[in-house]
């Protein structure tokens, strides 16, 4: 049986590259979705962990409201 990536790393700390990696995805506004599969770390730790560092994972590029040009 395969173990999913995003579970090899559960319950363990996270390492300082882990952290750093985070970071820069997260700036790059890359999905969470991703991150986690990068990182081998489940979404929800992805999200907690960017929470504690105080990263956003909110897209910078888009506009409020949903406003279209035209």
């Amino acid at each position: 049986m395969n173990v999913p990536r995003s579970k090899r790393n559960a319950g363990t700390p996270w390492t300082p590259t882990q952290e750093r990696e985070l970071r820069t995805l997260a700036t790059g506004n890359t999905p969470t979705g991703v991150i986690s599969l990068k990182i081998g770390r489940t979404e929800p730790a992805v999200r907690s962990k960017a929470h504690d560092l105080g990263v956003s994972l909110k897209p910078t590029n888009q506009s409020p409201y949903n406003r279209r040009k035209r």
